[in-house]
């Protein structure tokens, strides 16, 4: 029976691809199937379509578009279940991101993430709304159970009144044991007294055992920000576990139980396909962020906004732990204070801000990775080459990996990167890099020329930028030609004003 129901949602699927494709009407054919409609039609899409992408490349793009329109259509359809509807639409447009990337198709690629932008949305709306629900009923639900409580305990101390009554009354019968009349009234006493004691009894075990709501016990919220763990995203480093780090917070006597974990960052990045196995063996929920203006605080900002957004609506969660070492937390952990939150911080004990960890109530550290230097061929560097130590060849190495980077090397050709750009980025990715580099005695500007002697990089004229050093090539009589490189009245440096665009 599974899997008959399984081949009827995926024929419904087909049907809605092929109608869409043929520009027929589609609402008619979501009308007659409301109940298919529902998250197992969204984790389908997604199968399926990725499917067809692998084994199909050549239709690729115009499935593509097709899955766009239909994604469109759902999103806006009324019946059913709205937040089902948002979540198949959600995964029509994450999935078709796999071909529609921003710099092969533009046009599609900037659609879907104004499409994506108001179905996030649509779906925090909807969250909020489930949110104010959940509390009003959860507020009704702890009037009742104060009422009733007030109710047992009146109940109770009758009872016990009662008990006390029989008490007197059989200690004085007792001493009028002569005649049979009064035995068998202390008989009937004594049975009722019994009775009185054993619903004592029950009522004390109602009050004690069922008053207190269980959902207290689920008081601990999560929140990973993979960037920071990942220590960037021009050479994300994995080497952690995520299930050491929830680890590592149920031990901690602040958590009784854990209720929500959320991870963020850009999950169509391919280079992080190890970490989604993992978050969801672990029940952690993949947040998608889109950096539209480039810069590195976009995952942080949504972070941000969901923990105010359940420290207001989530009385029961007292718990906060954020997997980040950023500076910036700090203002949010003293906001949480203000609520009467508890916050546990987690990050590499190399990279956590230091005011960030002070207001912690609690500090989880994480042992640093090793950096990636595993195809760095540090054993054929000999006495002789400038490059003699390892923090030379990790540098030399990563500044050589931004000309894989698109927009890394157009920078690099036309208008420089800005050096405290670069020594942000190296500071972030290469663990202890201040403390390695001064201990040669350079500072940044003599140490990066060391770096990159020899290579097609080289510093701006005023030690302020790093550029793409071009090599002319000149022809003698047109009949060959003579490759100058290293410097000399032939070297040619191109420096053209532009406004550089910030390393992230």
């Amino acid at each position: 029976m599974p899997n008959e129901a399984a081949n009827q949602e995926q024929t419904f699927l087909i049907n809605l691809l092929r109608a869409t494709y043929q520009n027929q009407e589609v609402y008619p054919i979501l009308q007659h199937n409301l109940s298919k409609l529902n998250d197992n039609l969204a984790l389908m899409l997604r199968k399926w379509v990725s499917d067809r992408f692998a084994k199909e490349p050549a239709i690729a793009i115009n499935l593509a578009r097709v899955i766009i329109k239909l994604s469109s259509i759902i999103q806006e359809f009324e019946q059913g279940n709205p937040a089902s509807n948002l979540e198949i639409a959600i995964a029509g447009y994450e999935t078709v991101l796999q071909v529609c990337t921003r710099e092969a198709f533009p046009k599609e690629w900037d659609v879907v993430q104004q499409a994506l932008v108001t179905a996030y949305q649509q779906r925090q709306q909807i969250l909020s709304r489930s949110i104010g629900e959940l509390r009003e009923q959860t507020i009704q639900t702890q009037t009742q159970i104060n009422t009733l409580t007030e109710q047992l305990k009146e109940e109770l101390q009758q009872a016990k009144l009662q008990v006390n009554d029989l008490k007197t009354t059989i200690t004085q019968l007792k001493q009028e044991e002569d005649n049979s009349e009064s035995k068998i009234e202390i008989t009937s006493l004594i049975a009722e007294f019994n009775e009185l004691k054993q619903r004592q009894s029950r009522v004390e075990q109602f009050t004690t055992a069922n008053i207190s709501p269980k959902t207290e016990q689920f008081n601990t919220a999560i929140f990973y920000d993979i960037e920071n763990l990942t220590m960037g995203r021009n050479n994300p480093n994995l080497n952690f576990s995520l299930k050491e780090i929830q680890t590592n917070v149920e031990n901690t006597t602040l958590v009784n139980k854990i209720a929500i974990q959320c991870a963020y960052t850009d999950w169509s990045d391919y280079r992080l396909r190890p970490l989604k196995n993992e978050i969801q063996e672990l029940g952690i929920e993949a947040i998608q962020i889109f950096d539209y203006s480039h810069k590195r605080n976009a995952a942080d900002m949504q972070l941000a906004i969901d923990i105010m957004e359940l420290a207001q609506s989530r009385p029961t969660l007292q718990v906060f732990v954020i997997v980040s070492g950023d500076g910036a937390f700090a203002a949010l952990a003293k906001k949480l204070h203000e609520y009467g939150k508890t916050v546990i911080g987690c990050a590499y004990e190399v990279q956590i801000n230091r005011i960030f960890k002070s207001v912690c109530d609690c500090f989880i550290p994480i042992p640093a990775p090793q950096p990636k230097i595993e195809d760095i061929p540090i054993k054929e560097v000999t006495s002789e080459s400038p490059l003699n130590d390892d923090i030379l060849v990790v540098t030399n190495k990563f500044l050589q990996d931004l000309k894989q980077n698109f927009e890394q090397l157009s920078q690099l050709k036309e208008g420089g990167i800005l050096l405290p750009q670069i020594h942000k980025v190296l500071k972030k990715n290469i663990p202890n890099f201040d403390q390695k580099r001064e201990n040669h005695g350079y500072k940044l500007a003599s140490f990066l020329n060391i770096v990159i002697e020899g290579t097609d990089i080289c510093l701006s004229s005023d030690n302020n930028k790093l550029i793409l050093r071009e090599t002319l090539t000149l022809g003698s009589n047109g009949s060959s030609n003579q490759t100058l490189n290293g410097g000399g009245p032939y070297l040619k440096t191109r420096v053209l004003t532009t406004n550089s665009v910030n390393l992230s």
